[in-house]
């Protein structure tokens, strides 16, 4: 857990120092080129619904196997190093908080169009629509920060390469279509306990009523394979926080500061908010003595 710790700091600062050098790194042509040579020789098994374990599961033994090699020598250095290495690369591939501020200090359209697209909203949803980008943020914050540290925490580096390669397996065009749906159910049920435990912490650094309230209106309660409840309950808690801070401005007499994009703002403090609490409880069990 301790490494955990290490590493998310380390990935969050190098994010911030060298963006465009991280992101360079952070490079899966290796695994579309494997991706493209299965759908040409894989034959009848690629085509089936999970026909994705072909090319997860040998990845993830080489993965498994350096990190058992690698756990002993030199007092398990080489290890930690291993450890942090795949975090790092697993993390992301853009840093999220450094997209979000280039939409925040974009002065024109055509640049600021170019920084949400970076979110994942292109065309009619690029407008600077509030609950778009409140969404956007979310979506992006489970598939490029807890996503991965969820799954290392579980797994080690078999965790993070395993929803990291899943994700990008998602988005790859070259899958066939019930290879496609396979992928999907595989990545949701990755996501699922995820945005569950997001939207925890969510309700204890926000508004407990209103995440929740929200989290149940969204089928957050029953157990399907569905993280819809997640960007319904970030909405909630923005406009809500959004509500409360203009209340506050009111009562003391005062002409509520005008920001630009400031769901956008919102919704990125509570990002790290709830990134923050994870890392602190993380700490918390390290300190105790509860894992190693």
């Amino acid at each position: 857990m301790s490494i955990t710790l290490v590493a998310v700091v380390l990935a969050l600062v190098l994010g911030h120092v060298a963006p465009t050098l991280v992101a360079s790194l952070r490079r899966y042509a290796w695994y579309d080129a494997w991706l493209h040579w299965l759908g040409e020789s894989a034959g009848g098994a690629w085509q089936a619904r999970y026909g994705i374990a072909l090319a997860l599961v040998p990845v993830l033994l080489v993965v498994a196997l350096l990190q058992g090699l690698l756990d002993g020598p030199v007092y398990g250095l080489v290890g930690l190093l291993f450890d942090i290495a795949v975090l790092v690369y697993a993390w992301g591939p853009r840093d999220l908080d450094v997209d979000v501020e280039a939409v925040i200090d974009a002065h024109d359209a055509p640049s600021r169009r170019a920084a949400i697209a970076r979110l994942g909203l292109t065309g009619e949803t690029a407008a600077l629509d509030g609950p778009a980008l409140v969404e956007a943020v979310f979506a992006n914050a489970l598939r490029r920060w807890f996503g991965v540290l969820f799954w290392f925490l579980l797994l080690g580096p078999v965790g993070a390469m395993l929803y990291r390669l899943a994700v990008h397996s998602r988005a790859s065009e070259v899958l066939p279509e019930q290879n496609r749906r396979g992928t999907q159910v595989l990545t949701t049920a990755l996501e699922w306990p995820v945005a569950q435990l997001m939207t925890l912490a969510m309700a204890l650094v926000g508004n407990f009523d209103t995440v929740f309230t929200a989290w149940r209106e969204a089928g957050g309660t029953r157990f399907r394979l569905d993280t819809g409840f997640l960007p319904h309950a970030a909405r909630a808690s923005v406009r809500g926080e959004l509500a409360e801070e203009a209340e506050e401005y009111a009562e003391e007499g005062m002409v509520q500061a005008m920001r630009d994009l400031p769901e956008l703002r919102d919704a990125m403090s509570l990002v790290w908010r709830i990134l923050l609490l994870w890392l602190a409880t993380l700490a918390v069990f390290v300190i105790g003595g509860w894992v190693s």
